[in-house]
């Protein structure tokens, strides 16, 4: 079986995910699901910082910052969204920001669906 660069918090991560879908369902504000998830990952012990400002780099220049949804263990980037569907748009802004905050993983949560959906991202 391959193994993926921070596999176990990633799977973590996601467990975490589907403890608050489960309990949630589908229908409320990215926030409230936002709060959910950081009691979930404090219950789990991960180390993490939400709504964390993070600069954003081109060809090594700061040139501004912007609050990522989590930051896992300093290493994995947590992007959560509550709509219906995500769709490409959604895939390169996760790129982007693993390029632009120089990380290397990423995990996009969709809990606006039936079921909750995942997508990991590597840069």
């Amino acid at each position: 079986m391959e193994e993926y660069k921070y596999e176990e918090i990633t799977k973590e991560i996601i467990g975490c995910g589907m403890k608050v879908h489960s309990i949630l369902g589908k229908g409320f504000p990215e926030v409230i699901y936002q709060r959910a998830l950081a009691i979930e990952f404090k219950k789990k012990e991960l180390g993490f910082e939400r709504e964390k400002e993070m600069p954003i780099y081109y060809k090594d220049y700061n040139i501004g910052a912007r609050r990522v949804d989590f930051l896992v263990e300093g290493k994995v980037l947590v992007e959560i969204k509550a709509i219906t569907e995500i769709n490409d748009l959604h895939h390169a802004q996760i790129l982007n920001y693993l390029t632009a905050y120089n990380l290397n993983v990423g995990l996009l949560i969709n809990f606006g669906e039936k079921s909750l959906k995942f997508k990991r991202f590597v840069h």
